[in-house]
């Protein structure tokens, strides 16, 4: 079958998509899958880059609905395939590791979604963005221990100018509690500019912008990069969920427990030399 590259060719058959991706797989390429939800916003069109940056890729973007205007964008960012999906209810769901923040079986919903449609294109690659970080770690698990192969990688949320992170979520809080939204970016930097002092630390002036604001969370929380115990120094990540003008929020951001990072570089230079010194000793040995 005929297809052209790079002009964001629309397809609503799975069956279209997965022989359009089996034809690249055998010349070789990668089939890099952006798996999203429903509208392209900004924060998308992070993770098409990054897709688009593989290379030698086939970018497939799956997404529930287009809206107007978004077939066009991508196509001007380069996207192969645009795959409008289904979002069918799974009769089989991959039930994800309790950390205690997001409601698993919503998780398990997202997960199993994610990976139907990575095994639907024999998708080589997979981009997500860490915004929703405990989905984004529950998908590198399922990848992991279901030996598929897939490799993942994770893009930093991307930001509007107030802070507020970029989704269809955020941008559906009424205007008159846009400040109480701004509240939870906010204390999330806050409270990482004080990781140097600990967890603590962190969460003592993270609460304080959160109530300044009046914004009552439904978890804050310090924990490790595997959203484990938070680690008394080194990466940790910092937590928060609220509802605020009746839509529930979540955002993260990472730090550098118990050193902060305007001795980050300081510390790294540390951490490097130590590892030669390692290396060095085994090489003796």
């Amino acid at each position: 079958m005929s297809f052209e590259l790079g002009v964001a060719t629309v397809l609503d058959d799975e069956s279209r998509v997965a022989l359009v991706a089996r034809a690249y797989k055998k010349l070789g390429k990668p089939i890099v899958l952006v798996p999203l939800g429903s509208g392209i916003h900004a924060g998308h069109v992070a993770l098409v880059r990054a897709a688009e940056a593989i290379r030698g890729g086939i970018v497939i973007v799956a997404v529930e609905t287009l809206g107007e205007g978004d077939q066009e964008l991508l196509a001007r960012e380069g996207v192969d395939v645009v795959w409008v999906y289904v979002p069918d209810a799974p009769r089989t769901l991959v039930l994800p590791v309790d950390h205690g923040l997001e409601n698993t079986t919503e998780l398990a919903t997202s997960l199993t979604r994610a990976l139907r449609l990575i095994n639907a294109v024999g998708a080589t690659d997979v981009v997500a963005g860490e915004k929703d970080y405990e989905e984004l770690l529950a998908l590198n698990a399922a990848l992991h221990d279901l030996h598929l192969g897939v490799r993942l990688q994770g893009v930093p949320t991307v930001r509007m100018p107030d802070g507020v992170a970029m989704s269809l979520r955020n941008a559906g809080v009424a205007e008159d509690a846009r400040e109480q939204a701004e509240a939870l970016s906010a204390a999330l930097t806050a409270g990482a500019h004080a990781a140097e002092h600990g967890a603590e630390a962190v969460l003592d002036v993270a609460r304080s912008v959160l109530g300044a604001a009046g914004v009552e969370p439904e978890y804050l929380e310090v924990r490790g990069r595997d959203l484990g115990p938070a680690p008394e120094q080194g990466d940790a990540r910092l937590l928060v969920a609220a509802t605020v003008g009746g839509v529930r929020l979540i955002d993260n951001v990472g730090l550098p427990l118990g050193i902060g990072f305007r001795n980050l570089e300081e510390y790294e230079a540390q951490q490097e030399a130590q590892r030669e010194a390692a290396r060095a000793e085994e090489d003796q040995a």
